[in-house]
């Protein structure tokens, strides 16, 4: 269940990098995308600590934030054309192998 949480925390860990960029986007609705933001970190704060409960503190952070960067890099790629070069890939393969290794250690 720990992990679930994790899941969902990591996810959340998306949704407020996204709602800053929305806000810079469409200035017209920035208060509601920045409220989408602030709660998502708070959610994404939440479902950390409980995760935490029984996952080491190490190993919850480092997948949380990678759940979080991976998912905003993917999204920037899809949704706002960012650059989705061979390197920058690549990289972002290392990242996803990190993030199974550190959960098939644990």
């Amino acid at each position: 269940m720990a992990w679930i949480l994790l899941i969902i925390a990591g996810l959340f860990e998306i949704g407020w990098p996204l709602g800053f960029k929305l806000s810079n986007m469409y200035p017209r609705y920035a208060i509601g995308f920045i409220v989408l933001s602030v709660l998502s970190m708070g959610l994404s704060g939440y479902f950390l600590y409980l995760a935490q409960k029984s996952i080491p503190m190490g190993t919850a952070y480092m997948i949380w934030t990678g759940i979080g960067g991976v998912g905003a890099v993917i999204l920037g790629i899809l949704l706002f054309h960012d650059s989705a070069n061979i390197f920058r890939l690549l990289f972002l393969s290392l990242i996803l192998i990190g993030i199974v290794g550190l959960k098939l250690v644990h």
